[in-house]
């Protein structure tokens, strides 16, 4: 069976405009909600999908992090072609190190890092993330279990720069975190793996701005944009967005 890959969407609402990243093997689907939410409450929002995200992960481990930044800024550019002067960025996981990225960066309002791994200080565990996908995705094609094991074996004896692109990516934000002077939100829920917690901790710490809140979810793993408490996440982002100051109505 051949699986549809997710698409990047934009959701054209008012003049207040929030790029949404998602993370490394998601897709657009860890942030639709959030999308969906805040663009009837009257802000544009839009996501762009990764190459080599939401296909195979033998597909995957053909793109580079490079490229995906270069996605992710294609996306903000998307909404300053399409007229948008205030953009602010939300990401979950590697989109909340690039959140961070585009806020070292570019203009944004405000910035909001949900569950980023800003202190992985090497490759451990992105391997993890792949074959658990590579699983899921796999048994989704149809495949039996022995073809699955099968290419998950091929899968482990792979080289990929892809895994080393990703750390150095996140050491250059990391290192770049006082720059980021426009008003900071961290979320994190409190069941994520010990160096998500400590990163959050740590990029509530390191933002200058004076205007920075961290909120954790004590029910909630890693991706809490779909996890139990996901509709506290979204009001929480809607009402700090909203107490942004914004030129536009």
């Amino acid at each position: 069976m051949k699986v549809v890959a997710p698409k990047a969407f934009t959701l054209e609402g008012g003049k207040r405009a929030v790029l949404l990243l998602h993370g490394f093997t998601g897709s657009t689907k860890d942030v639709k909600k959030l999308g969906q939410y805040l663009h009837k409450r009257g802000y544009t929002c839009h996501a762009p999908m990764y190459r080599g995200h939401g296909v195979t992960p033998e597909e995957l481990l053909l793109t580079s992090p490079n490229e995906w930044w270069q996605d992710v800024v294609d996306g903000y550019n998307h909404l300053k072609k399409l007229g948008y002067e205030e953009i602010a960025v939300a990401g979950i996981s590697l989109g909340g190190v690039f959140s961070l990225k585009v806020a070292e960066e570019f203009p944004v309002k405000a910035v909001v890092s949900m569950c980023a791994p800003i202190k992985r200080n090497n490759t451990d565990g992105l391997f993890d993330r792949l074959y658990n996908y590579a699983k899921i995705y796999k048994s989704f094609e149809g495949k039996t279990k022995e073809e699955i094991v099968e290419e998950l074996e091929i899968l482990k004896n792979t080289n990929s720069e892809s895994f080393n692109g990703v750390h150095e990516i996140t050491e250059m934000t990391c290192d770049g975190l006082q720059l980021i002077n426009s008003p900071t939100l961290v979320l994190q829920g409190s069941l994520d793996d010990d160096i998500y917690q400590k990163s959050a901790s740590f990029i509530h710490e390191s933002v200058v701005t004076d205007e920075k809140d961290i909120i954790w979810y004590k029910e909630s793993g890693h991706i809490i944009t779909v996890g139990k408490e996901k509709d506290k996440v979204c009001e929480d982002v809607y009402e700090f967005l909203n107490q942004v100051d914004w030129i536009a109505s």
